[in-house]
């Protein structure tokens, strides 16, 4: 049974990340349902749903820690996330800017090449659904 924790987290999630977070979610379930519940009743439904910060200045906490800890994958689900909840690109890239001198170029770097690969898969299936509407 899921509790109302775990309710709110994926609400949360989904508001964030949309569609892509819930597929993370069901991938997740498959590996590890206890994971997955404690991701989303605590990270999602007790940290995320703090009050005190807006979502989006959650969300530039987070882009910045993923960058300081060198994880990619994370990363990337993250920028996606903070495009979804209306980032630019180029407020994304200049929180790596801002980043380098705290963390270091090297990481900030990294940082700039993830946040690329997303944009460039954002473009591709932008112009794929442009394609498909013509």
């Amino acid at each position: 049974m899921e509790s109302s924790k775990y309710d709110e987290g994926l609400k949360k999630l989904l508001e964030m990340e949309g569609e892509a977070g819930s597929a993370v979610i069901e991938k997740m379930k498959l590996i590890s349902p206890d994971f997955t519940r404690y991701l989303l009743e605590f990270v999602f439904g007790e940290i995320y749903a703090r009050p005190g910060l807006d979502i989006k200045t959650k969300e530039a906490v987070t882009i910045a820690g993923m960058v300081t800890l060198g994880a990619p994958l994370q990363l990337k689900v993250h920028v996606k996330a903070a495009l979804n909840l209306g980032f630019t690109e180029q407020e994304i890239v200049e929180m790596m800017l801002q980043l380098a001198p705290i963390v270091g170029f090297v990481r900030a770097m990294d940082g700039l090449m993830a946040a690329q690969q997303v944009f460039d898969e954002k473009t591709k299936r932008e112009l794929g659904a442009d394609q498909g509407q013509k």
